[in-house]
């Protein structure tokens, strides 16, 4: 057993290297690929006590898993690594040199905009194949049509179907590593054999999103078939691996598929999206009690995202899942990043957006804190959508000139002003969330008139 290994401590994630069928009834069975959570070492440091996601407790051998870690590797993450983008014919012909028969990548065709061309090292030269993009499918010969480009590239790499040869070795674009094999080094790769997709709970522009059963285990499934938009998901997915908290909804796993389908496999959330679950109950269902520890799950969710200085971007009441136990976790990580990265404004939110993170693309956990306070006016409001009865066009200005929302009916004027608080003009002038976190967990105790 390694240092490493006894120094995991409570909670560290594991995954199976090797199936366990256990020798005891103290031992806990297991599968190569399950996922296991420590909880403290034996007595004997080359075995631990542990459970898995089914809750199930037993003692298992320290040399038969290994530490699940975040994917955060040094390049740009991609399931296309052979895709080179807009590049011109001589400039892939160099770097297919030396010519290695079956070497390839795929470029933007420079000739036909839309299309594709895929170049083969063969023998001594180098072949270009235009793939046509025609009815929403891609062909190199009028025969074998494919719904993405990683079909494609599969179907070659099986055989040259009329190609000067099977591709054999992706060229690999400079900066990029191949988003599968970071997730399988992780401990994040999941069985497509294990995952039985039932009924669809939510449809996006991105495919379906269907609860499911992995291992016996209940979980939410999103399908995502498009190379693009799986593309964004991988990032999306690779920002859950390195984020663990009991108020973040919790990524179990991802799986590639070869044709180009990627499924995110998290945690299932029995009561849905936050907003949906206060419009359906309303007051006669939800008292002031309930309200408050939504709030309190979400403010210690954004604390520990603050203090691993990720942030989310995109906080809102639709962006929270409500668990069987009324538990609220925060989701959809999709804008996720750290705190030192900037974004594209043009498809943001605008009524929960921070006025300067729209202004001058400036995100940070200040800006966060803005869409909390919103979040805290859709909580105590029941749902209803932020600054009613204005047109979205003039909701910037209006903001922007002091504007701040009335006190939601029924609402304690201690949490609106923590509402207004976070709605300062100035980000520095914003409290933190752990500053938030204190100031509620007083008002929970019933210890604070206001903040």
């Amino acid at each position: 057993m390694t240092e490493v290994q006894t120094s995991w401590p409570q909670g560290t994630e594991c995954v199976a290297r090797y199936n366990f069928k256990g020798t005891s009834e103290q031992d806990l069975p297991f599968n190569k690929g399950d996922v296991l959570s420590i909880i403290i070492v034996t007595k004997d440091p080359n075995w631990y006590k542990a459970k898995n996601v089914a809750g199930r407790e037993g003692t298992i051998p320290a040399n038969y898993v290994t530490k699940r870690e975040g994917v955060k590797s040094g390049g740009k993450l991609s399931l296309m690594p052979w895709f080179h983008g807009k590049i011109t014919r001589e400039q892939a012909e160099q770097l297919l040199i030396p010519h290695e028969t079956g070497l390839f990548l795929v470029r933007e065709s420079t000739n036909f905009p839309g299309d594709y061309t895929l170049c083969v090292s063969c023998e001594s030269k180098v072949e270009h194949y235009r793939i046509v993009y025609t009815n929403g499918k891609l062909t190199i010969d009028d025969e074998g049509y494919f719904e993405n480009l990683m079909q494609l590239v599969e179907h070659y790499t099986k055989d040259a179907d009329g190609l000067c040869t099977k591709l054999i070795k992706p060229k690999l674009e400079e900066g990029t590593v191949a988003a599968q094999d970071e997730f399988s080094r992780g401990g994040w790769s999941m069985s497509r054999k294990d995952l039985k997709l039932q009924q669809v709970i939510g449809k996006g522009e991105f495919g379906d999103v269907m609860v499911g059963d992995y291992r016996g285990t209940k979980v939410a499934v999103k399908c995502i078939k498009n190379d693009a938009t799986a593309q964004a998901f991988i990032e999306e997915a690779s920002v859950m691996t390195q984020l663990r908290h009991d108020n973040l909804v919790g990524l179990l796993g991802v799986i590639v598929e070869e044709n180009g389908s990627l499924f995110i496999v998290t945690e299932y959330m029995a009561k849905g999206c936050l907003v949906d679950y206060l419009r359906s109950r309303g007051r006669t269902v939800l008292d002031g009690e309930a309200l408050l520890n939504f709030v309190l799950d979400v403010c210690e969710a954004m604390a520990y995202l603050e203090n691993n200085n990720f942030v989310h971007r995109d906080l809102a009441a639709r962006n929270v899942l409500v668990s069987e136990d009324n538990m609220a976790k925060v989701s959809d990580f999709g804008l996720t990043k750290e705190a030192s990265s900037t974004q594209d404004t043009a498809k943001l939110p605008v009524k929960w957006t921070a006025p300067e993170a729209l202004r001058e693309k400036k995100f940070s956990t200040k800006s966060d804190v803005w869409s909390y306070g919103i979040l805290l006016w859709e909580i105590y409001s029941f749902g209803r959508v932020p600054y009613p009865r204005i047109p979205l066009k003039d909701v910037v200005p209006r903001v922007e000139k002091g504007y701040k929302m009335d006190c939601p009916d029924g609402c304690p004027e201690v949490v609106y002003n923590i509402m207004k608080q976070c709605w300062n003009l100035d980000p520095a002038a914003r409290p933190s969330f752990q500053m938030l976190k204190e100031w509620l967990q007083h008002i929970s105790q019933g210890k604070g008139k206001k903040p």
